[in-house]
């Protein structure tokens, strides 16, 4: 039997495991020659899909259905349009000027919804309370809160920039310090300080770069006209009440010169309003309250430049203001327009050898000791005697320039207050300046004269100008000029130099007599000034005609230098015409003029006792009560017999009055 062998087959991988040979041996190969790849380059060298250069079109631009202009551009071997380069395109902002079916639309980004005003309004006072509370809790750790308040100033919103101002103003009046912040010095600078110290000085340069912003903003705003809200409020009226607060509550700090000027901006109208109005009382209640006298002196100073600019065109309560200066109770020297007269040392000057002995070590313990109160005085922030006489003679100075130009231009609306300021400050003026100073108030009665005989003539004729320029107080003016000049002689040593000064007051006298009947059926007599001139009261010019008779009346029957040089015929002619003038007189007049003779009576009785006696007439004639001179009307050729007839008066205390003055003449002998 023959054995036949199997046939052997060859086994082979099978498929699979071919394959994962294969990717082995790929892989291998792979990270055997990555090394000697330039990727970059290939990279680079790779063709890519680009923007087909564009040609220059040689077609015409045409004019679609619509209106629009387009350029068609040459069509591709396709026959499709590469592009319409359109305006439509170009602000939809389509850079490549593809169809919008080849590439998508930018989407345009979503819009914030918009809130209401009120909302803001609310959010914003809210904010700016809490800003506000961070700042009056501790102002040196939340002193960049005053920026953010500042921020607010810059809104769009009306209502929000008043808020934010009042919160300012009521921000910064409360954390100003007591003290003027001065800038460091380079020294200062380069030193080493505490961290406290150097705490403080960095709260105090922000400070102080805040408030200067936010002055500025007052000063846009002031002079900016605004439409009014619904209470009747704008951003100006906001602004001159923050200004007139922060200038009336820290009149030390920095800054104070630009809150002046915008209330004597607002001063420089010719009519005040109601903003006029409170920048007036504030400038009132500074000079009241003033202590050192430099904020006086720059405001006088830019009051007086401002009516020189405007050339005095402005209202006569912006004149008035000087009259609340601390001038009458502190300063003690003369001065006019030019030039100030230093009092005079009182004590008498030691000679060389009398003064006291002191040795070496005394000596230089008064100069240390000298030293140290110098230093003292400037920590505490006090003024010297010396530097505050300086600054109010230098403020008298400029009151009196203006005074003294007002009357030189002779502005008629101003002429009552510049009479009553000089009558107020007349024993603070020069006795040099005396004789022209009367000369020109005998020729403001002279010039009221012919104004009055003027329009009497003139009627009606100038209704409406009238009612535009502003209605003077002849009578006033004239009463004004004679009590200025009694007030130059009252209280000074020039009654006793009056012939060598050569003043002469008989002018002013004269005058007076003969407008006495004139005066007593005057109907504003009692009011400070004409109904017509203004409908507010003024706290400063609170002087009425009435008053004003008085003080010329008691200057010249009763002068305070030599009571008994009144010549018995002006005593007698006076009284007459007084007692004459108080039948037609209002009742407090009345008792006014009735009190004024009974002192009269008092001091001179003997010399005009036998008015009351017909059977001790020394005159001969008969009286003249129009004449042209005092003592030229012959009283003593007539009787006192008016004062029947005020027995019988409606008011008690007249008749009392008339009693009382009959009472003192039966006493004299």
């Amino acid at each position: 039997m023959t054995v036949t062998g199997t046939k052997r087959r060859k086994i082979g991988h099978s498929k699979g495991e071919a394959n994962a040979q294969s990717a082995t041996d790929s892989q291998k190969h792979f990270f055997k020659n990555a090394s000697n790849w330039d990727l970059e380059q290939d990279y680079e060298s790779r063709p890519r899909k680009g923007k087909k250069p564009e040609k220059p079109s040689t077609r015409l631009p045409i004019k679609t259905a619509d209106g629009r202009i387009e350029v068609l551009k040459t069509l591709d071997d396709e026959g499709d349009d590469v592009s319409v380069d359109s305006d439509t395109e170009w602000l939809e902002g389509n850079e490549d000027g593809l169809d919008s079916d080849q590439e998508d639309e930018a989407e345009p980004e979503p819009e914030k919804p918009e809130i209401p005003e009120e909302q803001q309004i609310f959010e914003a006072q809210e904010e700016m309370a809490r800003i506000a509370g961070l700042l009056n809790e501790n102002p040196e750790e939340h002193v960049a809160g005053l920026k953010a308040l500042g921020d607010y100033s810059k809104s769009n919103i009306k209502t929000i920039q008043m808020l934010a101002m009042i919160t300012q103003m009521a921000v910064y009046k409360d954390i100003i310090p007591g003290y003027r912040i001065r800038p460091l010095t380079e020294q200062e600078q380069k030193e080493k300080v505490s961290k406290d110290i150097k705490l403080l000085r960095q709260f105090e340069q922000s400070l102080v770069n805040n408030y200067q912003n936010y002055v500025k903003e007052l000063t846009r705003c002031a002079k900016s006209e605004y439409a009014k809200l619904g209470n009747g409020q704008s951003l100006s009226n906001v602004a001159y009440t923050c200004a007139c607060t922060l200038l009336t509550s820290a009149p030390h700090f920095n800054f104070r010169t630009e809150l002046i000027k915008i209330l004597v901006w607002r001063l420089s109208k010719r009519r005040l309003d109601s903003d006029g109005i409170k920048c007036q009382e504030a400038l009132h209640t500074l000079f009241k309250e003033d202590d050192e006298g430099r904020p006086s002196m720059e405001t006088v100073s830019l009051l007086s430049k401002m009516m020189r600019v405007r050339e005095y065109q402005i209202d006569q309560d912006v004149l008035n203001l000087f009259l609340s200066l601390r001038l009458l109770s502190e300063y003690g020297g003369k001065a006019s327009k030019d030039y100030v007269e230093r009092p005079e040392e009182t004590g008498p000057k030691l000679k060389k050898n009398k003064r006291e002995f002191r040795t070496k070590r005394e000596r230089k313990s008064i100069k240390e000791q000298k030293a140290l109160d110098k230093d003292m005085a400037q920590a505490d922030a006090l003024v010297s005697h010396e530097e505050r006489d300086r600054m109010q003679s230098e403020t008298l100075k400029l009151v009196f320039a203006t005074y003294f130009r007002i009357l030189k231009q002779r502005e008629s609306h101003l002429m009552g207050a510049v009479l009553e300021g000089l009558a107020k400050y007349a024993r603070l003026i020069n006795q040099d300046f005396f004789g022209d100073l009367l000369e020109a108030l005998k020729d403001l009665i002279r010039h009221s004269d012919n104004d009055a005989a003027d329009e009497g003539e003139e009627g009606e004729d100038n209704e409406d100008d009238e009612e535009e320029a502003p209605v003077r107080n002849l009578t006033r003016e004239a009463l004004l000029c004679t009590v200025t000049a009694f007030a130059l002689l009252a209280g000074q040593d020039a009654h006793n130099s009056r012939n060598d000064l050569h003043l002469d007051l008989s002018y002013f006298i004269t005058h007076l007599y003969k407008s006495l009947l004139t005066v007593s059926v005057n109907a504003d007599l009692e009011n400070t000034r004409p109904a017509a001139t203004t409908s507010r009261a003024t706290k400063i010019n609170v002087q009425t005609t009435t008053v004003l008779l008085l003080r010329s009346l008691t200057s010249i029957l009763l002068p305070p230098w030599n009571i008994r040089s009144v010549p018995p015929l002006r005593l007698a002619a006076f009284t007459k015409q007084l007692m004459t003038t108080s039948l037609q007189l209002p009742e407090k007049s009345c008792q006014g003029t009735l009190a004024l003779l009974g002192d009269v009576a008092n001091t001179h009785g003997r010399k005009i006792k036998a008015l009351w006696n017909t059977e001790e007439r020394k005159g001969d004639g008969r009286f003249n009560p129009i004449g042209d001179s005092v003592e030229g009307s012959n009283p003593f050729a007539t009787t006192v017999w008016e004062g029947e007839l005020l027995r019988k008066h409606f008011s008690p205390k007249v008749r009392e009055g008339v009693q009382l003055l009959e009472k003192e003449l039966s006493g004299k002998k």
